[in-house]
């Protein structure tokens, strides 16, 4: 296996701490957009919950009956 990192390849450790600020300042804002917008998922796995017990609940009671 080549070593890539090495002085002979066209490794620049320099110009990716740069990419890599630069995407983490890009990722930030997106990120607490998430965050504020996350509730919605939450509500939507609740609702789904009680939902799939009620379900189970109704065909338990019926086959009991």
């Amino acid at each position: 296996m080549a070593n890539t990192q090495g002085p002979q390849g066209n490794y620049d450790p320099a110009g990716n701490t740069q990419m890599f600020r630069a995407f983490v300042d890009e990722a930030a804002p997106q990120g607490r957009q998430q965050q504020a917008s996350s509730g919605s998922p939450r509500i939507g796995l609740i609702v789904g919950v009680v939902v799939a017990v009620a379900i189970v609940a109704a065909v338990a009671y019926l086959a009991l009956k």
